[in-house]
């Protein structure tokens, strides 16, 4: 049975904590990172995209190196994403950006946001070992939307 993206958040939740939960797919054809889950839909609805919302250098990190993003506050919130004011009417300022990774490619990212000062180095790793429990499930949305 798959892990769904839900009970992936509930996973977070209780491990580091989340505000704002989001999965977005990797669309290598497009350079587009597609929404597929998120605790908030009515802020950011499933089916939205991001294309150059995003620093280039968040894309290179995240997507090709497969590394984290840690923003502790949100002063690295503002420098990283377009939405930032979205971002803080949310009571967000810290962010953990994780790849999801399948046999060595790029499925797809999981956007974990709380308050600022919510989230250290710990965070970011008990975040990164989460990642793999969304490996099915976006296994599954990327190949029934090819």
């Amino acid at each position: 049975m798959t892990v769904s993206l839900s009970t992936v958040e509930d996973k977070t939740r209780a491990t580091i904590g989340v505000r704002l939960f989001t999965v977005l797919a990797w669309v290598p054809e497009r350079r587009a990172l597609r929404r597929v889950h998120s605790s908030h839909p009515h802020a950011y609805p499933v089916g939205g995209e991001k294309t150059v919302e995003v620093a280039a250098g968040w894309l290179e990190r995240c997507i090709t190196g497969q590394e984290p993003y840690f923003g502790p506050d949100g002063a690295a919130v503002r420098e990283i994403f377009a939405d930032h004011e979205l971002i803080d009417t949310l009571g967000c300022g810290a962010v953990i950006n994780v790849p999801v990774v399948d046999d060595g490619r790029t499925l797809g990212v999981l956007n974990i946001l709380d308050a600022e000062g919510s989230y250290d180095d710990d965070s970011v790793a008990a975040a990164r070992s989460l990642a793999p429990l969304a490996v099915p499930a976006l296994r599954e949305i990327l190949e029934e939307t090819r």
